[in-house]
C-alpha cells in the first residue's frame, strides 16, 4: 500500500512567512508530523491505535523555499513495518525531496492462537481468539475474523497466543486422492457432466489428474468445489 497525504493547509500558511527564504529542519519536522497526526486520526476511526516518532533531522538542514504546500508519503507499506521512511517533497521551480525516518506502531485487533496449533489440524472457532497487537511488527500479515480461517489447516505447529498469520495456514484439500468426483467439461453456456477419480489430493484453485470412469481416459481439471472438478473446453 502507498499511502500520500498532503500537509495541511495550515503548514502552508506558516511557509509563507518564509517567501523567498530556505525552510529549516524544524519546518520538514513539522510537515512530517503533520502528516502522521492525519494517518493516525484515520486509523483511529478504524478502530486501530497508532503512536509515531520521526527521526532526527540535522539542525544545519538548509532547502530552497517550497512555494507549493509540501507532500508527504511513506515510501514503503507501514502496515508491514515499524520503521517506515517518510519522504518530503517539493513541486515547485525549485524541486527537492528529502527522506525521514520515523518509528510508527499500530495496535489493534488480530487473531492469535487460543490453545497450542499441531500441524495438520483444521482450524475450529475455539481454537483461536481475539487479542491486541502491534499489527505492523510482523511482515507477514494478520488474521481479524475467525469466520476467516475455520476450516483452513494448520501448516506447522504453532505456539498458544502465537499471532495467525496467512502463511501458517493452508486451504484443505478439497478432493483426497482415490475419492470419486463429479467431473463436469464446461464452454459457455453449455457443459456436460460424468464421474472420475481423483489421482491425487488438491484443494480448490489446484489442478489435478482425475481418471474418466467411463471412458479410462486421464485429463486434468481444476478443482471447482469439493469433489467436483472442471475441465475447459
Amino acid at each position: 500500500m502507498r499511502t500520500t497525504i498532503y500537509a495541511l493547509t495550515l503548514l502552508m500558511s506558516s511557509f509563507s512567512a518564509f517567501a523567498g527564504t530556505e525552510l529549516t529542519a524544524t519546518q520538514v519536522h513539522e510537515a512530517a508530523v503533520g502528516f502522521l497526526e492525519i494517518f493516525a486520526k484515520q486509523q483511529a476511526a478504524n478502530g486501530y491505535k497508532v503512536s509515531f516518532e520521526t527521526g532526527s533531522i540535522d539542525d544545519r538542514l538548509s532547502l530552497a523555499h517550497c512555494l507549493n504546500p509540501l507532500s508527504v508519503e511513506f515510501t514503503g507499506d507501514p502496515w508491514k513495518s515499524t520503521r517506515p521512511s517518510l519522504q518530503v517533497a517539493c513541486e515547485s521551480e525549485r524541486p527537492w525531496r528529502l527522506f525521514v525516518t520515523a518509528s510508527v506502531s499500530i495496535t489493534g485487533p488480530a487473531l492469535v492462537a487460543a490453545r497450542p496449533l499441531t500441524r495438520g489440524e483444521r482450524v475450529t472457532k475455539d481454537m483461536v481468539t481475539t487479542d491486541t497487537v502491534v499489527i505492523n511488527a510482523t511482515r507477514r500479515g494478520i488474521m481479524r475474523q475467525a469466520q476467516d480461517v475455520v476450516g483452513m489447516e494448520v501448516r506447522r505447529p504453532v505456539n498458544s497466543g502465537s499471532l495467525i498469520t496467512p502463511d501458517l495456514l493452508a486451504a484443505p484439500d478439497a478432493v483426497e486422492r482415490g475419492d470419486h468426483v463429479i467431473i463436469t467439461a464446461k464452454s459457455g453456456s453449455f457443459s456436460v457432466s460424468t464421474r472420475g477419480k481423483a489421482l491425487a489430493s488438491a484443494s480448490v484453485g489446484e489442478q489435478v489428474l482425475v481418471e474418466n470412469l467411463v471412458s479410462a481416459r486421464t485429463v486434468k481439471a481444476n478443482v471447482v468445489a469439493p469433489g467436483r472438478v472442471e475441465i475447459p473446453m
